[in-house]
């Protein structure tokens, strides 16, 4: 027996059932299948989760670190972390049923299961994707279209043998409810510097071991330069352009052997957090059974439209590798469920894509950075401006960091930015919507800011770009 839908979803993460949703609108008969859970790791024990842990960890730094700031003291403080992750979990679990009841409000037929795909029909351009739930029950369900939204997992090395205990990847770091005394955190990205932030935040001893010449080494070189300014005031201890030769568990820990410059050191510590990157999700889905092209990665090939090589097969999300970062998901979600129903979508442009990173303090950017503006050939105008000038930021008592602004000199385009501060991940819409709509570094400059807000940071630095800085 079996049921006919327009489209199928394989993977019900930020992407799938945003594209979910969104086909339903388009008058689309759907169904989504998923084998665990409605909302992906990004709900369920990644982006969501961490936000609430972040916060906690905030307001335990400042009751352990800041009382003299503030004006208060404690003769016996007490943290729970135990409690800091029930409220984690609370709102995880509050999202997820939401998205439940969005998945009823839009006719969307859920199906929990592990799914593969088994035929694509050229000639009648159906595809079957069969789905067997948890008792081993096989439910066959035909499509027209099928969207791989499959999402990513830990990249770990094989050598590196997980427990859960004593050496994690941030599936278990989230859901542990008990701290380590030590750690160490095996890259530098979002992850690493999160949960780096997370444990220090409770007085972990942790080492950050990247093997890069800097920590968060996507970003602009001064971010990554006042990240770890920043961490060392921290305690948190960082070593970068080291390489990781082993990882083991002992009897009471790990071990893990770094090597830098021909020189060998041993680190011990409670537990050791792999957050090294992501591998796609694109094996045991018959993908290249199908005839879809993958790539030497393991990710899922497709166009500026979402489609795979294989008519009415698309991709969208992590298991693309395009920007593993939700709302590019979603985004790609919604363009992929547009050019199915035949409607004018936008383009993504991967570059301009805003990332965000919550460590404290948090990064935010997009574009491109001052060096890479510079290697492609702009005439580059900077705009700076720190925090330490703002009066909102004084007033929040955390004034570390700054903004920058990237421009073209000519035109005033702007061409990137890259912040490190209070709240900057909540700065990034004003100037990803200016860029576009095209709008210059003079439109942000001229635009009244309400003050005193972290975003008047914005403005001055635009005042910077332009050369007619204010407050600097």
């Amino acid at each position: 027996m079996s049921e006919n839908f327009d489209v199928i979803v394989i993977g019900a993460g930020p992407a799938g059932y945003v594209a979910a949703i969104r086909a339903a609108q388009l008058n689309q008969k759907v169904a989504i299948i998923d084998k665990q859970w409605l909302g992906g790791v990004c709900l369920n024990v990644g982006c969501i989760p961490s936000k609430s842990l972040l916060k906690n960890a905030e307001v335990a730094h400042t009751l352990r670190e800041r009382g003299k700031d503030f004006g208060f003291s404690f003769d016996n403080l007490k943290l729970d972390y135990g409690a800091a992750v029930k409220r984690s979990r609370q709102n995880s679990d509050r999202l997820v049923k939401g998205i439940g009841f969005l998945m009823k409000k839009n006719n969307i037929t859920v199906f929990t299961g592990t799914a593969k795909l088994s035929d694509a029909d050229s000639s009648t351009l159906l595809k079957t994707v069969s789905v067997t739930n948890k008792d081993g029950d096989p439910i066959i369900l035909i499509g027209k279209n099928i969207i791989i939204a499959s999402g990513a997992s830990a990249a770990v090395p094989p050598a590196w043998k997980v427990d859960g205990e004593k050496i994690l990847t941030y599936w278990e770091a989230i859901l542990q409810t008990t701290l380590p005394k030590s750690v160490v955190i095996i890259g530098s990205g979002a992850i690493g510097v999160e949960f780096a932030t997370i444990w220090s935040s409770y007085g972990v001893d942790v080492t950050i071991v990247e093997m890069l010449p800097r920590i968060v080494p996507l970003e602009d070189e001064e971010i990554s330069k006042e990240l770890e300014k920043e961490f060392k005031k921290r305690k948190i201890k960082i070593l970068t352009a080291h390489k990781v030769e082993s990882l083991e568990a002992t009897a009471v820990g790990v071990q893990v052997k770094v090597s830098a410059e021909g020189k060998e050191t041993i680190l011990e510590a409670d537990q050791a957090l792999a957050a090294i990157g992501f591998r796609p999700n694109s094996k045991r889905l018959g993908l290249e059974e199908v005839g879809v092209q993958i790539n030497e990665r393991g990710f899922v090939e497709i166009n500026e439209k979402m489609q795979t090589n294989v008519p009415g097969i698309w991709a969208i999300g992590d298991v693309t590798g395009k920007l593993m970062l939700a709302h590019v998901g979603s985004a790609m979600g919604m363009i992929c469920a547009e050019h199915i129903a035949g409607k004018e979508s936008a383009a993504m442009d991967y570059e301009m894509t805003p990332r965000a990173t919550y460590c404290q303090p948090q990064i935010a950017s997009f574009g491109l950075t001052e060096a890479q503006a510079k290697e492609r050939g702009y005439a580059v105008k900077v705009g700076r401006f720190p925090f330490q000038a703002n009066g909102k930021a004084l007033g929040m008592g955390d004034y570390g960091g700054f903004v920058k602004i990237v421009v073209d000199e000519t035109y005033g385009e702007i061409l990137g930015a890259s912040m490190i501060g209070p709240e900057v991940t909540e700065l990034l819409p004003e100037l990803t919507l200016a860029r576009m709509a095209e709008l210059t570094s003079h439109e942000i400059a001229r635009n009244i800011h309400a003050h005193p807000t972290l975003s008047e940071a914005l403005m001055e630095a635009a005042h910077a770009a332009t050369g007619q800085a204010i407050h600097t």
